[in-house]
């Protein structure tokens, strides 16, 4: 898929890829309504796996968009709001937390922290958006973050996440038995349907309003 270059571009990617995740839940759900009984238990088990796995590929591919749509645009951090600075130096500080650094080090990668607010941000660091496989609430949050969205609007949705769609997910991914209740359908499909575009309209909205910019 080519790049990001234009708002159009960034809107139309995003725009594009949830329509064919939400398809192909839409369509699943109307084989579920349409099945037996029996039928019924194995397709919404199904449901469950196919809503959480378009709920994490989502996030990732709008949030690496967005990201590479701002560091298309070639500008330097001191024109950023600050949160790109930090992501920049992000992966680095978690390696000085994972080996021992001289103090002599540690105060060169300061220098380079505040000597920083010229340099072009241009390069996005695939590591910052992660969803470990495990895209639950507390994930999502961190990469709310790191694209600077507000996760306020999210808070009522963290036990859909984290229990009515990540845990029975990983229930059915571990071989156990769960299933959803039938009654269950709409709620897993409308909210996942709107957790992801709720999402995606809050990096629209940074786009097309430059909420990327420095205040």
């Amino acid at each position: 898929m080519s790049k990001a270059y234009t708002d159009t571009d960034f809107s139309t990617q995003i725009t594009e890829d949830r329509s064919w995740r939400l398809k192909e839940i839409s369509d699943l759900k109307n084989a579920v309504v349409r099945a037996d009984a029996k039928l019924q238990r194995v397709l919404l088990r199904s449901l469950i796996t196919v809503c959480y796995a378009h709920w994490e590929g989502y996030v990732r591919f709008a949030a690496r968009k967005y990201l590479e749509h701002v560091a298309l645009r070639k500008l330097h951090f001191c024109d950023l709001d600050r949160q790109f600075l930090r992501n920049y130096f992000l992966p680095r500080l978690e390696a000085l937390s994972t080996c021992k650094t001289s103090i002599a080090a540690r105060c060169a990668l300061v220098d380079e922290i505040l000597n920083s607010s010229d340099r072009p941000f241009s390069r996005v660091n695939d590591s910052l958006v992660i969803t470990r496989s495990n895209l639950n609430f507390s994930v999502f949050t961190d990469i709310c973050l790191i694209c600077n969205v507000p996760t306020g609007d999210f808070a009522e949705k963290a036990t859909f996440i984290d229990v009515f769609l990540l845990k029975r997910r990983n229930e059915i991914a571990h071989g156990e038995d769960t299933f959803l209740e039938i009654e269950d359908l709409d709620e897993l499909t409308a909210e996942t349907v709107e957790v992801m575009r709720a999402f995606g309209d809050a990096l629209e909205n940074h786009v097309c309003l430059k909420k990327y910019r420095s205040a």
